[in-house]
C-alpha cells in the first residue's frame, strides 16, 4: 500500500512539473520562441546630421543596420573588438573576392584563436553618421556568423558614449 501511495505521488509530481511547460511549448510553437531568442533588430532612436543614437535592445546589445561599401549589413557594435570584424560571405558581398583575401593573420575572438585576412572598408555609415577608410578583418564563415563594428569604426568619430540604455554616436 505504502508502494502505491509513493508512486502515485511521484507520477503527480512529475506530471504537475512538466504539464505547464508542455502548454507553453503548444501557446508559442518552436519558430516564436526561435524568435524570442534571436537578437532584435535595433533601429536608430534618433538621427540628426553627424550622429545617431541606438537603443539597447533587451540584451543589452547595440544592433544597427550599416552601410559598408554602399551595401546594407547587420551589425553589432562591439567596443572589445579592435577592428571591424565581416565574414567571408559579408566580404564577397561587399566586393571583395574570395582569391584577394589573403588569411594569414591569426586573431583572437571570444570563441578562441582564427585565420583573418585584412581589408580597408572603403566607408561604414548609420544613420548621420559616415566614415571613410576603416580597416578591417575579414574572418572565415565558420568563425563568424555575424558582423561585429569595432574600434577601428568607433576610434574615427568624434566621441560616442552610453547614457540610459541608448549609444550616441557623434562624428
Amino acid at each position: 500500500m505504502l508502494l502505491r501511495t509513493v508512486i502515485f505521488a511521484a507520477v503527480a509530481a512529475l506530471l504537475a512539473t512538466q504539464i505547464p511547460a508542455m502548454i507553453q511549448r503548444a501557446d508559442h510553437p518552436p519558430e516564436a520562441m526561435a524568435a524570442a531568442g534571436a537578437p532584435a533588430k535595433a533601429t536608430p532612436v534618433s538621427v540628426t546630421s553627424g550622429s545617431v543614437t541606438l537603443e539597447a535592445d533587451g540584451r543589452g546589445h547595440f544592433n544597427g543596420t550599416f552601410r559598408m561599401n554602399g551595401k546594407s549589413v547587420d551589425g553589432l557594435v562591439d567596443t572589445g573588438a579592435s577592428l571591424v570584424a565581416i565574414n567571408e560571405s559579408t566580404a564577397r558581398k561587399l566586393g571583395y573576392s574570395a582569391n584577394g583575401l589573403d588569411f594569414r593573420y591569426t586573431v583572437n575572438t571570444a570563441n578562441g584563436g582564427t585565420e583573418a585576412a585584412h581589408v580597408v572598408l572603403d566607408r561604414i555609415e548609420i544613420g548621420g553618421v559616415r566614415v571613410k577608410d576603416v580597416d578591417a578583418f575579414v574572418l572565415r564563415d565558420k568563425a563568424l556568423t555575424g558582423t561585429l563594428v569595432g574600434m577601428s569604426f568607433l576610434k574615427k568619430l568624434k566621441s560616442f558614449q552610453v547614457e540610459g540604455g541608448n549609444l550616441k554616436l557623434i562624428q
